[in-house]
């Protein structure tokens, strides 16, 4: 048979494709039972944006944005006014199947990139709905389960060690990021107090870019004697040959994050020869572009580890599913559990974490429900 030929199966027409027909950015207000503290910021209320995405079918895909001005500038109200003066009428009408469109229309001179980076999670959970599919599958599917890891922010030595403690105890979470950045005895003494706690946990450092070279080299022997296996941003991401300086007598990795917000950036990163290890971050460059930082990652044989926003949790369900979605991804713990710290959130139920890991759902999409009672009580737009 003629393929050409109009009786032909191949020349039937597509069913009639679905459509974006609105987009939301609704600004919410959590409360914290125990603040966020590190070098570079202090978070004490998640002033959140919640992005929903409708498509024409009646799904709706939904992701969380969280502003952090002394990272990258934004506020939740930059936020909401980038998403609905300058993103969401580029959306409007096309097909959320055609992903790489919509990231293309969404890449807008001075948009918000945390913004960005929550609408297409939010185009990625509607095609899941639309399809029927969880995203970790879309997106790769390799895990059915990721381990994990917690955040552990300033405080006392005592009280970072009691909120590791808390995580291993309710989680199961052996897998600590330790935030430094401090007076580097104080740091050393806080790690240590950590590992006292759970002598069998694995510990990594994040110093938020607070040490000088000359802090970060006096942390570093306490460090390493303490078992730590990384250590991320010690000092001015600008400061090219400290950098390169600190990973040169370093034996562990140094980990990119604050230098590695973009596919652009990590690439320079990568070039400039410090980094040996890369953190990803659903919340900052989405799925899409994340995708293309982990598949630049491991075409050059660099580890990559999920890490945190200080999301809740439907932020956690989307780097869940972001990190379950590759080998690359799958075998180093990802941080996702710091939505607990929260008072309350915008879920029915929160992702699965048990024995440490985090289970993907089954269900289509993120997995995530939003509780509209909730949501009605914690949004402040109305």
């Amino acid at each position: 048979m003629d393929p050409l030929d109009a009786t032909h199966p191949a020349a039937a027409p597509l069913a009639t494709a679905t459509r974006i027909v609105r987009v939301e950015a609704i600004p919410v207000r959590l409360s914290y039972r125990r603040p966020g503290r590190f070098a570079s910021g202090e978070i004490t209320v998640a002033d959140n944006v919640l992005v929903r995405i409708h498509s024409d079918s009646g799904h709706v895909g939904i992701a969380e944005a969280q502003p952090r001005p002394y990272t990258y500038g934004g506020t939740q109200e930059s936020m909401v006014a980038s998403i609905e003066r300058d993103l969401a009428p580029r959306l409007h009408g096309i097909d959320p199947m055609r992903r790489e469109l919509l990231a293309s229309r969404a890449d807008v001179p001075g948009a918000d990139r945390v913004a960005r980076g929550a609408l297409d999670i939010a185009i990625w959970d509607l095609c899941g709905k639309e399809l029927g599919v969880p995203v970790h599958r879309l997106l790769g599917g390799f895990a059915d389960a990721v381990p994990v890891a917690h955040m552990v922010s300033f405080d006392t030595p005592e009280e970072m060690a009691a909120d590791a403690v808390e995580a291993f105890e309710r989680f199961g979470v052996l897998a600590f990021k330790v935030k430094v950045g401090r007076d580097p005895e104080l740091d050393v003494a806080a790690v240590r107090a950590v590992r006292e706690a759970l002598p069998d946990a694995g510990l990594y450092v994040d110093a938020n870019r607070g040490w000088s070279v000359e802090q970060a080299l006096a942390a570093t022997p306490g460090l390493l004697e303490l078992g730590v296996i990384a250590i991320e941003e010690p000092i001015d991401v600008t400061d090219t040959e400290g950098r390169r300086r600190l990973a040169e007598a370093w034996p562990v990795p140094l980990v990119g994050d604050e230098s590695c917000t973009s596919l652009p950036t990590v690439r320079a990163a990568l070039h400039e020869g410090a980094v040996s290890q890369v953190c990803v971050k659903a919340a900052r460059t989405g799925f899409s572009e994340s995708r293309r930082i982990v598949g630049l990652c491991d075409g050059v044989g660099v580890p990559v580890v999920v890490g945190s926003q200080y999301e809740g949790a439907i932020g956690a369900f989307a780097s869940i599913a972001l990190a379950a979605s590759s080998a690359a991804t799958a075998g180093r713990p990802a941080e996702v559990t710091n939505f607990a710290d929260l008072h309350d959130d915008l879920v029915v139920a929160p992702p699965d974490i048990t024995g440490g890991h985090a289970v993907l759902p089954a269900t289509p999409g993120l997995g995530a429900l939003v509780d509209d009672e909730r949501l009605t009580h914690h949004r402040i737009d109305r």
